[in-house]
């Protein structure tokens, strides 16, 4: 289940990030409590896999999964640049989750 766990809360650290970019600086209620809820479910669900993953390798993965979620969300929903060097660069961070996936 630390898995699992795990990536609900890379999914969270990405959702908290969109609404964030969306609150305009906690401008916006709606968006900034919505950030607020998203991170405080990433976190909670990073401390339940903390109880059996390495924190080196939860917190990379995790971060990893946030990283790559945004960039995403940021092409697919505030038109920021999808090129070449960009799609890369994101293809690094997966290729280092996966090999911290690998060896823990």
């Amino acid at each position: 289940m630390a898995w699992v766990f795990l990536f609900i809360a890379g999914v969270g650290e990405m959702t908290s990030m969109f609404f964030l970019k969306l609150s305009n600086g906690f401008k916006k209620l709606a968006p900034s409590a919505s950030a607020l809820v998203a991170m405080s479910i990433s976190f909670y669900f990073l401390s339940l896999s903390l109880k059996e993953l390495p924190i080196g390798t939860a917190y990379g993965i995790w971060t990893g999964i946030g990283s790559v979620g945004t960039v995403l969300l940021g092409i697919l929903f505030f038109n920021e640049k999808a090129d070449v060097t960009r799609i890369a660069f994101i293809t690094c961070i997966v290729a280092g989750v996966i090999g911290l996936k690998m060896v823990s």
